[in-house]
């Protein structure tokens, strides 16, 4: 019996592409050459995603191609190229990140089913509502929710959803990772990730590697995912190697028709590898110390030949599991006729010899049945036969299988051709129109959300700021405060609302009624919940707007303004088109990660003792800090970023954002004083990436 939870398999080369498809999935998700979020995986050329699609394809295997990285606009091009030739090959769904990417293919390829990334950082019901505005097909969720938490967005849900349930988990929430980019230019964003969290840091009474989490792997709730209506159960790993991939595919298939997963098959998935074991502590809702785990020698010498030489006989021969119904018809005088039909409703009809009169046995339906189970060697498996023969007649075995085979070999035909999507070019948005424009205002970001706010906790110093965007959380007597003293009040909702949407919602209308109807959005989410409640929306960096295209969009759909991603240099910046006003972050401590599973947490004591930001520590001795907000923690730099004394190169730029998060009032005056004055401290400090820019 087919299940309604499709089995995603990760393949990062053609390599990976047999072993998936004869363990048993359903669908295989892979990259093209340029622009996935692997892009150091083998990934695949023209004529190997061609040829992917017609083999996945004849064996009832989908073929989702990842497109999911942020793209700038001198990359729009050769993105635009890459979807005309997904377009061309026939691929079953585009997976994507890019909000201004995805706009055009709505708009040049409207058939084309978009299937949201994780990396788009949606885990609220309202994050899955504005992906199905933007006509999405599919949300594939981040990877920190709970049981709980997928069943509250699953119930009535709009759109099909997909759960990682095996792999490789970040420490940060998939999207809002910027540790890679920052420490070396390389983005996660941009598909390059060095993993630097895999690398040595410690918090006090930690383990010593307090960013790494031990690989997710949910695959004994498989049947639960299905039951709450889950669309795709995804295995991580198009960096792994191709017993990886068969192992994790058996494992899901076993789980998913059987209902539970042999201990062979265990110990197979679990010596291919693992990171100290497995965890399922965010499905759970336990998470803490259990969850981190590293690499261990034990890990990588599990897989030995002999696992190895056990995991190639699951994908040794093809999986015969397409049914096919027969009816052969034997009538004296007459061509033999053998009809097939698939269960996806391709017909094929194969005439041969005209049959003998019989010498010894003649011709019956036992006998015709032997000859059409041999299917060997195919993806078919015969499901019913239906035979018309007249009394005393023979064929040879020969000819029944030359029947059966022509027969077979017709249905693959239709089953393999390709079915291109109707491409049609569109009109996109001019770059290049903002050079002329300099930052003649800016903004501050204070996170101080404790009960006992006082006044210098945000100085009268900065009054004249044009906006302050303050937590939230705060209490109404806190808000209603700053609004006596004239500060301009912008709520600052949190990136991460796992479980606490409703909540966040309800402290936004809270907040409205109180006259603050501006919030700065870093997630979708945000955006969809300002639209209900009739709120003027900020684009904040978490968004990841990085090309005209993106601004574009989200202007036509009411944005006000939005702070580019601070990947971008200072030169790509100028070079954005469109009208809608642009910030950037110039002064603060650049968010590197956002966590679910807080890295304190891995001292094994709990959140009860926290009451500061705590320190991480690389194996270098630099300490990054980290400080929760939400249902989150972040993951700050070591050292601020200072751009107060670049404001003449910063071309095609409205407004400054003043990012404070661990810093006293002192230190928040200091910044303030230097950043009117156009200097920057001697040492001790960061121009970020607007020099340098990412990979």
């Amino acid at each position: 019996m087919k299940r309604s939870l499709e089995i995603l398999a990760p393949a990062g080369g053609v390599e990976c592409i047999r072993p998936a498809v004869r363990a048993g999935a359903d669908a295989v998700y892979i990259g093209a050459s340029r622009f996935s979020a692997r892009s150091s995986a083998h990934n695949f050329d023209y004529q190997q995603l061609r040829d992917t699609v017609r083999y996945c394809h004849l064996n009832g295997t989908a073929v989702h191609l990842a497109c999911n990285i942020i793209v700038h606009d001198d990359e729009i091009d050769s993105a635009e190229e890459l979807i005309k030739v997904a377009c061309d090959t026939g691929v079953d769904a585009l997976i994507m990140q890019d909000i201004g990417l995805i706009s055009l293919v709505r708009k040049f390829a409207p058939d084309m089913p978009i299937h949201g990334s994780t990396q788009l950082s949606v885990h609220t019901r309202r994050g899955v509502e504005y992906l199905h505005k933007m006509g999405l097909t599919r949300v594939v969720l981040s990877r920190e929710l709970s049981k709980k938490e997928i069943e509250e967005i699953a119930r009535d849900c709009p759109v099909e959803l997909e759960v990682f349930v095996h792999g490789a988990l970040c420490m940060s929430v998939s999207g809002q990772c910027y540790f890679s980019a920052v420490l070396g230019s390389r983005s996660g964003n941009r598909g390059g990730c060095a993993q630097p969290c895999r690398l040595p840091f410690s918090v006090r009474g930690g383990t010593g590697h307090d960013l790494s989490l031990k690989d997710l792997s949910i695959i004994d709730h498989l049947r639960e995912l299905e039951e709450m209506g889950i669309a795709s159960a995804k295995i991580e790993g198009r960096m792994k190697r191709p017993e990886y991939v068969a192992a994790a595919v058996k494992a899901c298939r076993e789980s998913l028709d059987t209902g539970s997963v042999t201990d062979d098959t265990m110990e197979m998935l679990s010596s291919v590898f693992s990171r100290s074991g497995f965890t399922e502590g965010y499905y759970t809702g336990k998470t803490g110390v259990e969850m981190f785990g590293v690499r261990s020698k034990e890990n990588v010498e599990a897989a030995d030949s002999k696992i190895f030489g056990r995991i190639h006989e699951i994908y040794k021969n093809e999986r015969q599991h397409i049914p096919v119904d027969f009816t052969l018809t034997v009538k004296d005088g007459q061509p033999s006729r053998l009809e097939a039909a698939d269960v996806d409703g391709n017909t094929f009809a194969a005439v041969g010899m005209i049959p003998e009169k019989a010498r010894t046995a003649a011709l019956d339906e036992q006998r015709c049945g032997k000859s059409m189970r041999k299917t060997g060697g195919t993806p078919y498996v015969l499901r019913n036969i239906k035979c018309d023969i007249e009394d005393g007649l023979m064929l040879p075995a020969s000819a029944l299988n030359l029947l059966r085979n022509s027969c077979l070999d017709g249905i693959s035909a239709q089953r393999e051709s390709i079915h291109g999507i109707k491409y049609t070019s569109a009109e996109r948005q001019p770059a290049g129109t903002r050079k002329n424009r300099f930052p003649d205002r800016y903004r501050v970001r204070f996170t101080d959300d404790n009960s006992m706010l006082k006044d210098e906790d945000i100085p009268d110093e900065f009054l004249d700021s044009e906006l302050i965007y303050v937590p939230c959380t705060l209490v109404d007597k806190q808000l209603e405060r700053l609004m006596d003293r004239g500060f301009a009040v912008a709520l600052d909702v949190p990136r991460g609302m796992f479980g606490i949407e409703n909540i966040v919602f309800e402290r936004m209308k809270r907040a409205k009624q109180l006259g603050i109807n501006e919030v700065l959005a870093n997630n979708v989410a945000v955006i969809e919940m300002a639209a209900e409640l009739d709120m003027e929306v900020h684009g904040g960096f978490g968004l990841n707007a990085a090309n005209t295209e993106t601004l574009s969009y989200f202007q036509s759909k009411g944005m006000t303004d939005c702070e580019v991603s601070f990947e971008l240099t200072l030169e790509q910046i100028s070079e954005l088109g469109g009208i809608m006003p642009l910030g950037i972050i110039s002064g603060g401590r650049l968010p590197l990660m956002l966590t679910r599973n807080c890295p304190v947490m891995n001292d094994g004591r709990g959140c009860k003792h926290c009451k500061t930001a705590h320190m991480i520590r690389d194996r270098k001795g630099i300490d990054f800090p980290v400080k929760c907000f939400g249902s989150c923690s972040e993951v700050l730099n070591s050292v601020p970023l200072f751009m107060s004394d670049k404001r003449d190169q910063m071309k095609g730029i409205d407004f400054e954002v003043l990012r404070f998060s661990v810093e006293n009032s002192v230190e928040k005056l200091e910044s303030l004083r230097r950043f009117r004055e156009g200097t920057a401290p001697q040492k001790g400090f960061t121009r970020g990436l607007y020099y340098r820019g990412v990979e």
